[in-house]
């Protein structure tokens, strides 16, 4: 599987418009793909929204960028959305797919930028430790990027922000995360977003 990570803005007012677009858009019987996750965005960047899909290789996924790059009206609700990225990432090789379910009320969304040369020793140190950080809490997907610059995107859902602060100290306390040797391989530059499932996101 490969992902393709979309976000896009919105203007304020209009998200239930956005939403009922998004969920016609990305529900079409003919869409190439299959809608992975889907998050508004409570704590970061607001009246944003981020959207992952599940493709079976690139090939389809760039069906998937030709679909919206030929519509008029991109997402069922042009006319609201301020701007559009696309991002391709492909998973960490010791992730299975993503499994749909509810699994958390907050998703934490974040971001690294690795050094060039970094993304081997960049998996090989999240390979060790995720086995044992996946006891305190679930990760759903670790990714990297297929375009722009070289990163990797993770996924962790959580009860609450109450939870997730919990669970990352526990980590950090028991000297499980972050993987041993891991940000080495990071620049620093870094993002972190709290978003909420949409209500018809298989991530939930």
């Amino acid at each position: 599987m490969l992902y393709d990570l979309t976000t896009l803005s919105f203007r304020f007012g209009t998200l239930p418009q956005v939403l009922a677009g998004i969920e016609a858009w990305e529900g079409a019987p003919d869409a190439p793909g299959k809608l992975a996750g889907g998050w508004n965005i409570d704590i970061g960047t607001l009246n944003h929204i981020m959207l992952l899909r599940a493709y079976a290789d690139r090939a389809e996924l760039e069906v998937g960028r030709a679909r919206l790059r030929a519509t008029t009206d991109p997402f069922h609700c042009g006319a609201a959305i301020g701007t559009i990225t696309q991002e391709a990432y492909a998973p960490f090789p010791f992730m299975g797919d993503i499994e749909p379910g509810a699994f958390g009320a907050v998703y934490e969304i974040r971001t690294y930028h690795i050094v060039h040369g970094g993304l081997a020793p960049t998996i090989a140190a999240w390979a060790a430790a995720v086995p044992e950080r996946t006891k305190l809490s679930r990760l759903s997907m670790v990714m990297y990027s297929l375009d722009g610059p070289l990163r990797m995107t993770h996924f962790w859902p959580y009860a609450s922000t109450n939870e997730r602060a919990e669970m990352r100290a526990a980590a950090v306390q028991q000297g499980i995360w972050p993987p041993k040797g891991g940000p080495t391989w990071l620049t620093g530059q870094m993002q972190s977003s709290i978003g909420l499932p949409l209500k018809f996101s298989p991530l939930r």
